[in-house]
């Protein structure tokens, strides 16, 4: 089975910030393979159940906050019994990558991603990463919480919705089908 896990924040007046990327790629995704969207308080996270070549896959969307988003992992990969090194994907934004640029890992650390420190405290840092890169000119003149709150400009939604969003959902099917390999993409 596969675990599709994206960060994000969810009340609606964070939809299409920054640090929402995550929600924005595994919705294109979900509605790309005609999956639907269930709360599931069990697991604090909006599930979508589908499968692939007989494989189950679990999309989720923690209904907790950011910061706090491994208290919804950790009951989803306890509940499947998974194993993350394996069968879990995050997706995430990176505000030190350039605007355009999509990092794949196998693991690593939270370079500072309050999301991604939660994940890593409660189920160690070994999990596959779907990191998109959100950094602009704008990031040198707002501290890291008002930026990463803040919306895409119409140029990066334009962008973020034809090249980067495909791109990233590509990623998710090869994650899905065993063949994920860890690189960088500049869109």
């Amino acid at each position: 089975m596969k675990i599709i896990f994206a960060q994000g924040n969810p009340d609606t007046k964070y939809a299409s910030t920054r640090h929402n990327v995550g929600f924005i790629i595994i919705d294109a995704f979900a509605t790309s393979v005609g999956a639907t969207w269930s709360d599931k308080s069990k697991f604090k996270a909006q599930i979508a159940e589908l499968s692939v070549n007989g494989e189950k896959v679990i999309l989720a969307k923690p209904t907790t906050y950011y910061n706090d988003t491994g208290i919804s992992a950790r009951k989803l990969v306890d509940f499947y019994s998974a194993d993350p090194s394996r069968d879990l994907l995050v997706i995430h934004d990176d505000l030190a990558l350039p605007f355009g640029t999509i990092r794949t890992r196998a693991q690593g650390s939270d370079a500072g991603n309050n999301g991604i420190k939660s994940l890593n405290a409660h189920l160690g840092p070994d999990y596959h990463r779907i990191r998109i890169g959100i950094w602009n000119d704008l990031r040198d003149r707002v501290d890291d919480a008002d930026f990463v709150l803040s919306r895409f400009s119409k140029s990066e939604s334009d962008k973020l919705t034809s090249d980067i969003t495909p791109h990233a959902v590509k990623l998710i099917e090869h994650f899905v089908n065993d063949s994920f390999e860890t690189t960088s993409h500049n869109l």
